[in-house]
C-alpha cells in the first residue's frame, strides 16, 4: 500500500502529485487535522483533492489541539521533540497502523535541502519503505511553490503571511523570529501559549518562557518566492 501522509503544505502537495503520477490513483492520501491549523488549510486541501483526483482521508486525535496535547503530557518541548507532534500526529499514525498487517511505502514531502531529515525518518520508521519525490527529482521548496502556482493552486494563507510552513498557528517548534511574528499577527495565540507554558511549567525555548522573549530577538520571517527553475509543470 502506498501512503502519502499529506501535511497540507506546498511541498507535501507536490510530492503527493509526483507519487500519483508514478504509482497511479490507488495511492492512499491521509491528512491528520489539528484544530490550530489556519482555517484556509481546508480550502487548500479541497483544491489539492481536485488536483490529485484522489480523495483525501481526514483523521484527527481525540485531543484535537496543541494545548490539549501539552496539558495531557504535562510538558511542552524537549530535545526528543514536541509533545503535540507525538500525540497529535505520530500517535494517530501508529493507531492507524495497528490493525494492518502489511508493509507500507510512505510518501514524504521533504525537499532537496532536507536529505538529513529524510535519512532520519527512514531510520525512525525502519519497518516500512519510504519515498521522497522532491529529493529524487531535485526539487527545492521554492521550486515546489512555483510548480503549485503553475498548476493554478493557491497556496495556504500562512505562506502569504510570511511563514515558511503551513504548520499550526503557534507551532511549538518555531524559533524566536517565528514567535515574535506570531506575537504581531496572532496576539491571542501568543497570549494563550504564554499562559499554557506557565500553567504547565514547561517551555518552548530551553532558557526562557515565551512571555520573557525580547521583541527584537530572532530572524525576520521571509515570504517564499516561487521559482520553478528549469521545470515548472507537473501534470
Amino acid at each position: 500500500m502506498i501512503i502519502s501522509w499529506f501535511s497540507a503544505g506546498v511541498s507535501s502537495a507536490v510530492a503527493t502529485k509526483y507519487a500519483i503520477n508514478k504509482h497511479g490513483k490507488d495511492i492512499k492520501i491521509i491528512y491528520t487535522h489539528i484544530d490550530d491549523q489556519h482555517p484556509d488549510t481546508m480550502r487548500f486541501l479541497k483544491d489539492c483533492e481536485k488536483w490529485f483526483d484522489v480523495e483525501i482521508e481526514i483523521t484527527q486525535s481525540e485531543l484535537k489541539s496543541v494545548e490539549n496535547a501539552c496539558l495531557k503530557s504535562s510538558f511542552v518541548n524537549s530535545p526528543r521533540g514536541a509533545s503535540c507532534t507525538r500525540l497529535l500526529k505520530r500517535r494517530v499514525r501508529e493507531i492507524w497502523e495497528m490493525d494492518k498487517n502489511e508493509e507500507f511505502t510512505y510518501i514524504w514531502g521533504y525537499d532537496l535541502t532536507e536529505k538529513k531529515r529524510a535519512i532520519s525518518i527512514q531510520e525512525f520508521i525502519s519497518e516500512h519503505n519510504h519515498e521522497f519525490p522532491l529529493i529524487e527529482n531535485e526539487v527545492t521548496k521554492k521550486n515546489a511553490h512555483g510548480m503549485l502556482l503553475e498548476a493554478g493552486i493557491k497556496r495556504p494563507k500562512m505562506y502569504d503571511l510570511g511563514y515558511p510552513n503551513n504548520n499550526c498557528i503557534g507551532c511549538i517548534k518555531g524559533g524566536a523570529g517565528y514567535w515574535n511574528k506570531i506575537r504581531i499577527d496572532f496576539p491571542e495565540v501568543f497570549k494563550k501559549r504564554c499562559e499554557m507554558e506557565r500553567k504547565i511549567g514547561g517551555k518552548i525555548f530551553k532558557d526562557i518562557y515565551l512571555d520573557e522573549l525580547p521583541e527584537d530577538k530572532g530572524r525576520k520571517q521571509k515570504i517564499i518566492v516561487p521559482n520553478c527553475g528549469f521545470f515548472c509543470e507537473i501534470n
